[in-house]
């Protein structure tokens, strides 16, 4: 039984699990109604919301519910535009491998939580989607704001949606939805006040990692867009953890 191994989790009864797993079912037949995941992509955030909710709590499923708010907002803006430009999201909404992308990492943490009771897996999954949402919000918001962008790497202007290109409103956006994800999980009580900067400090770093690789790594053909996210939550989670190691 899944209970019996989150002995730590706020999932760890038969009955929360149920609750959990309700929230769920909810949650992933909104986002497909909304269009903001295809079947794929709601079987993937689906399980990636259940391991959170049964590992943190509902504070955890905010904090998720929250980013998926501001990315569905986000990814709209300026539909038409980015579509003329090919930036756009698809319009049945993301994929599995996109979800799981942004989201296995603090799902992992989650359940690593719920198995040790050790709260730095809480922080690290924290982290990793305020990596997510400032690192997609920014990217959404560079896209509607701006025509050019930065290469993160020369400096150089490049055209808004470059792999590696970032801009100042986008990135005034993004690390505003970081602090956005941050604040829900002290509302939550699973974040100390006192901690609230150390998500969003390693969210805004690992946003500029996913640069960084975006402009390297991912132009030349060596990763692909969701590697290139997944190790960004990961690089995100990992800082966090040893910011309040060594802080």
């Amino acid at each position: 039984m899944l209970n019996s191994f989150l002995v730590h989790a706020w999932g760890s009864s038969p009955s929360r699990l149920a609750i959990a797993a309700g929230v769920t079912v909810g949650f992933a037949l909104l986002a497909t109604a909304l269009r903001g995941v295809n079947r794929s992509g709601a079987i993937a955030g689906g399980l990636a919301c259940f391991l959170l909710f049964a590992g943190s709590g509902p504070a955890a499923f905010a904090m998720l519910a929250t980013l998926f708010v501001m990315t569905w907002i986000s990814t709209r803006l300026g539909y038409r535009r980015k579509l003329a430009l090919g930036l756009a999201e698809r319009r049945e909404g993301r994929n599995a491998w996109q979800v799981l992308a942004n989201l296995s990492v603090a799902a992992l943490g989650s359940v690593v939580f719920g198995m040790t009771g050790n709260r730095v897996w809480l922080l690290a999954a924290i982290a990793a989607l305020t990596e997510a949402a400032t690192d997609t919000v920014a990217s959404e918001i560079g896209q509607y704001r701006r025509k050019e962008a930065r290469f993160v790497t020369t400096w150089q202007r490049v055209p808004a949606g470059t792999d590696g290109g970032i801009t100042v409103p986008g990135s005034a956006a993004g690390l505003a939805a970081g602090l956005a994800i941050a604040a829900v999980a002290t509302l939550g009580g699973i974040l100390p006040k006192s901690h609230l900067w150390v998500p969003v400090a390693a969210g805004f770093a690992g946003m500029l990692f996913d640069s960084i690789l975006g402009a390297t790594l991912q132009r030349k053909g060596w990763m692909s867009n969701q590697a290139v996210n997944l190790i960004a939550t990961l690089a995100a989670a990992a800082l966090a953890c040893a910011i309040l190691r060594f802080t």
